[in-house]
């Protein structure tokens, strides 16, 4: 940033250096005659955490480099207040994710096009996801990319627990997958990673930095977006602040205003902007710019749970690798560019599968690491060897809602998710419960696995597994849809199916909060191909 940053004009003014504010930001700058300013809440992702994949378990308790949400009370949480932490730094929650890349099925793309969204068919969006990606793997050469920014990279560090779970899953009657980004995802395997040469590879890394050399492009960071400006119903510019009570400066935008600050934030800030439901505007005190119901509900996460069995004596695992002089020797290795515990995600196998034989595709991800966390404890590990195995539901139908609490930006919003309200979702979690203690129950893991310690057997029934769940589950820190695209005719709907806001000019939402439903698996693949498609249609041109 440089001394003139502030309160100049732009011919793009982009709220958030997140994942997709990154690909904003470098795909927009492609044209030299174009000036961007992206503004970002977080500072620097220079950090041995952020750079070291397996640092993730560092970031998500460090409020410097996170926003530190929490979720309200709800019925289907065990009445819990739920950390759902989001990267409040540049990169965004691509610098303290699980850097696991799960583009989610065809028919989830399929569906948002059934909702009148054009142009959002799985057929459409398929060349924006091979756009970013720079594949390593084996697989389709038809929808795979390899030449994109982010690498994505095969699993190159293996346990024998993690291959005898997949061998248990394949006796149980599931396929061994090796590319469940193929437009195939059924099946078990190994996760791919945006992880190269040992180090995380986030967005502010593959597109951002390569962007900010350009000279077109100009970042503020440590700052809050405070409200957009607006003349009439066009958006021309963004008010923002660097401390709480400091005072106000201004960018504008000549063309566009993008707004691409995360699910709750960017409808916190539309709330606190004048355009949300006009109720919930006035009892803020905010004048109505434009009154839009939609902004803030259609709130989608996933909601996860995990068992823990306790490993047989000899057999070692994470609790055990990651301590004392083992860690030493994996710090070695990973200096040494070799394949290290230190460059893992939180989950090396997956088992994408059916909750029940009707179910055409499948609605749950199932996870297993060689490794296993203290119960109540943020990523501390168990003092005796231990494995875990997780899952969630893909697409859940309850629905909740993000709701700014005042105008204060440094007053972090209402986040009501209301997991496991619908009867649906009850099922299919306790469904995934059964697969997965079925799994490590099985003859093939007894070789390695003695004892289950959470929840323990005594869990047995549906409705003790469903209790269970309430009590202990938690976030996929995947918050979708606060601003759902969708056609004008739909009155819950917040954007159009190119972006733009319903009723404004100037003004888009470009991140995971145009998502008309959640995708089937991890939602940073398909936050980034909504970016490389946004850019494309402020452009004006097609992939």
């Amino acid at each position: 940033m440089n001394a003139n940053s502030e309160n100049a004009t732009y011919d793009y003014v982009i709220v958030g250096a997140g994942s997709a504010g990154s690909v904003l930001a470098a795909r927009l700058s492609e044209d030299p005659n174009v000036k961007v300013c992206i503004l970002e809440a977080g500072r620097s992702d220079l950090r041995p955490y952020v750079r070291i994949p397996s640092g993730f378990v560092k970031t998500l308790t460090q409020p410097e480099i996170t926003w530190q949400f929490k979720t309200e009370p709800s019925e289907g949480s065990g009445g819990r207040r739920i950390s759902t932490t989001q990267g409040r730094v540049i990169g965004g929650s691509s610098s303290i994710n699980g850097m696991m890349i799960v583009r989610g099925q065809p028919g989830d793309f399929d569906h948002w096009a059934s909702l009148g969204n054009r142009g959002w068919g799985y057929g459409d969006v398929l060349p924006y996801f091979a756009r970013s990606e720079r594949y390593t793997g084996k697989g389709n050469g038809s929808v795979r990319g390899r030449t994109g920014e982010i690498p994505v990279t095969p699993m190159d560090w293996f346990h024998p627990v993690s291959e005898t779970f997949i061998e248990a899953a394949v006796a149980a009657g599931h396929k061994r997958n090796p590319d469940y980004n193929s437009g195939d995802q059924e099946g078990v395997g190994y996760f791919q990673r945006t992880i190269e040469n040992g180090f995380r590879v986030s967005a502010s890394v593959a597109f951002l930095a390569p962007a900010l050399k350009r000279g077109n492009v100009e970042l503020i960071s440590g700052v809050r977006a405070k409200r957009i400006l607006f003349n009439g119903k066009r958006a021309v510019g963004v008010a923002f602040v660097h401390s709480e009570g400091g005072e106000e400066s201004v960018v504008r935008a000549r063309r566009e205003v993008i707004v691409s600050a995360g699910t709750a934030n960017t409808a916190r800030l539309l709330q606190i902007s004048g355009v949300g439901p006009a109720n919930l505007l006035k009892s803020l005190g905010v004048q109505v710019v434009h009154a839009l119901p939609g902004v803030g509900e259609n709130l989608g996460d996933h909601y996860s749970a995990r068992m823990v069995m306790r490993a047989k004596p000899g057999t070692v695992t994470l609790n055990q690798m990651a301590r004392g002089v083992s860690l030493g020797w994996q710090v070695m290795r990973w200096l040494a560019k070799k394949p290290s515990v230190l460059t893992l995600t939180p989950s090396q196998a997956h088992l994408f599968c059916k909750s029940a034989p009707n179910v055409e595709t499948p609605d749950l991800q199932c996870v297993f690491v060689p490794g296993s966390y203290r119960e109540g404890k943020h990523y501390v590990l168990d003092d005796y060897p231990g494995v875990t195995g997780g899952w969630w539901q893909h697409r859940p139908l309850s629905r909740g809602y993000v709701r700014a609490r005042s105008t204060n930006v440094f007053e972090d919003p209402v986040i009501q998710p209301n997991y496991l309200a619908h009867t649906v979702d009850q099922e299919v979690m306790v469904a995934g419960m059964k697969i997965i203690r079925d799994l490590l129950h099985s003859p093939t893991l007894s070789k390695y696995l003695v004892e289950e310690t959470v929840p323990g057997t005594s869990i047995r029934t549906d409705e003790q597994m469903l209790d269970f769940c309430k009590a202990h589950g938690s976030t996929g820190f995947h918050l979708v849809g606060t601003a759902r695209m969708g056609p004008k005719s739909d009155p819950m709907s917040v954007v159009d199916d190119s972006l733009r806001v319903h009723g404004l000019e100037g003004l888009r939402v470009i991140d995971a909060s145009v998502m008309p439903a959640i995708t089937s698996g991890n939602t940073y693949a398909a936050t980034l191909m909504i970016a490389e498609k946004g850019a494309d249609l402020v452009r004006g041109v097609r992939a």
